[in-house]
């Protein structure tokens, strides 16, 4: 690493660019920078466009962030299960499987349960009770 690029990279992250954003502009990899910065106490300084929104996602009310902690994004449980709930196409499922259903032979998926039978509890009623409501 040149004396130059040295230089560049202080200047950048006292502006408060990010370890690839500098990386990138500088031409070196982001680990470089990255042990460069640590060395020489530039680390933890976030870029301003990676910093969270200093309020809530969902109402607004301005958030009370924890040194230390991750930073919230969310006032309350309420705010965070509304949000989610209307933005259901941001989360990364994983771990979706498709199966046929063993009582009905309808197709179906499940998330998070790679062994799953049937499609509904009534399915399974119907298939493990023969029909029956099982309180004859």
């Amino acid at each position: 690493m040149t004396e130059e690029q040295k230089k560049q990279i202080i200047r950048l992250r006292k502006k408060g660019c990010g370890y690839t954003a500098v990386a990138n502009k500088v031409g070196i990899s982001k680990d470089t920078v990255k042990s460069f910065c640590r060395r020489n106490g530039l680390a933890g300084e976030m870029a301003a466009a990676e910093t969270p929104v200093p309020g809530c996602r969902e109402c607004g009310k301005p958030l009370q962030q924890k040194p230390g902690m991750k930073p919230r994004v969310f006032c309350c449980d309420e705010c965070r299960v509304k949000w989610w709930h209307e933005h259901p196409e941001k989360i990364k499922q994983r771990a979706v499987y498709s199966f046929t259903c063993a009582g009905c032979g309808k197709a179906f998926t499940a998330y998070g349960n790679s062994k799953r039978k049937y499609c509904s509890h009534e399915c399974y009623i119907r298939s493990r009770f023969k029909g029956g409501d099982g309180g004859e």
